[in-house]
């Protein structure tokens, strides 16, 4: 039995403890939070788990295994370290840390503890996005063109990071995992409209080899919930919409081909042909992404085996949003990675 440890019980933090409740070999001990109301919320649902303000007492009992870590972004990088101190096994959310060289110090520790590191890009787990790598490495959709997410919402806003390091990690985890490639230089434009010093829409472009474009919309800032990616390729497309509640993702039979001919006078021709076949919806594994997270998570402790999303996959996600951030700075300038 894999005993854990909650810090942190706001948004995130009772999803975990749910989660983590059903989940075999896997007991949840304690649970800490600064917030009465939070810790009182906590216990109310779920009785046997005991609750603190002090999450160092939390670290200190010999009874926890692993510590997962739900707070504000810039508290993950000093908390995940002092779990690592005491030897837990850590489950960090989104990002990992603010900073690339507190990403790399998290990985020397867990590796020198020996203890598994892993972080919350929970979208890695879903069962839509599992079978668009599936489609994308069969080649379904033949040669990819581009890769277009959004997501935008009204709120939630954050105090200590923008909407960058809010949302963008999510569709960044998600690209990465789906085309099994790293972009190489990326540039971004965005605005601060409600905070000045805190910018709250952003539109990022990720240049990827192959020719491959990615490109993000995040915004704290739109009247409807927005989940929305298109992946396009050379002989289908693919449309995931995370709001979906039945056909997530629509695989659509269409595209464009040029034919060249030498036409009178010997001069080349090019002719384009549209092809519009059938739309279906592949079958997809239905689970809750975070319960599938937790179990591996459990899996990965239990065995000494290394997280799909471990911390390597973490400092890539982080290394890339700092040159978003350095690009946003300065006026959109392209930035290499």
């Amino acid at each position: 039995m894999i005993r854990i440890g909650v810090i942190g019980c706001g948004y995130w933090g009772p999803n975990l403890i749910r989660n983590f409740s059903e989940v075999r070999d896997a007991h949840v001990i304690v649970c800490a939070d600064v917030r009465e109301d939070r810790l009182q919320f906590v216990k109310q649902r779920y009785p046997a788990v005991e609750v603190t303000k002090d999450y160092k007492r939390l670290l200190q009992r010999k009874d926890i295994d692993a510590v997962s870590i739900a707070t504000p972004a810039s508290t993950h990088f000093s908390l995940a370290r002092e779990a690592l101190s005491y030897n837990k096994h850590v489950l960090i959310e989104k990002p990992m840390t603010k900073t690339s060289g507190q990403a790399e110090e998290l990985i020397r520790a867990a590796k020198s503890k020996k203890r598994v590191l892993m972080v919350g890009h929970t979208f890695e787990y879903a069962g839509a996005v599992r079978k668009i790598r599936e489609l994308l490495s069969r080649g379904e959709i033949g040669d990819i063109f581009y890769f277009d997410s959004t997501r935008a919402n009204l709120g939630l806003f954050q105090k200590d990071v923008n909407v960058i390091w809010d949302l963008a990690p999510h569709d960044l985890s998600i690209m990465l995992y789906a085309l099994k490639l790293h972009p190489v230089r990326v540039l971004a434009v965005g605005s601060a409209f409600v905070n000045s010093s805190i910018e709250d829409i952003c539109y990022i472009t990720l240049f990827f080899p192959k020719k491959i474009i990615g490109h993000i919309h995040i915004s704290w800032l739109a009247p409807v919930k927005f989940r929305r990616t298109v992946i396009a390729g050379s002989r289908k497309m693919i449309v995931y919409d995370d709001v979906e509640n039945i056909e997530k993702i629509k695989v659509f039979e269409r595209g464009v081909t040029i034919k060249e001919n030498n036409g009178p006078k010997g001069i080349l021709e090019r002719q384009l042909f549209y092809q519009m076949g059938d739309v279906w919806s592949p079958r997809i594994d239905t689970q809750e992404p975070l319960k599938i997270e937790c179990e591996h998570f459990i899996d990965c402790v239990k065995k000494g085996k290394t997280p799909s999303s471990d911390g390597k996959n973490g400092l890539e996600i982080v290394r890339i949003l700092e040159a978003v951030d350095e690009s946003l700075k300065e006026g959109g300038k392209i930035i290499d990675i």
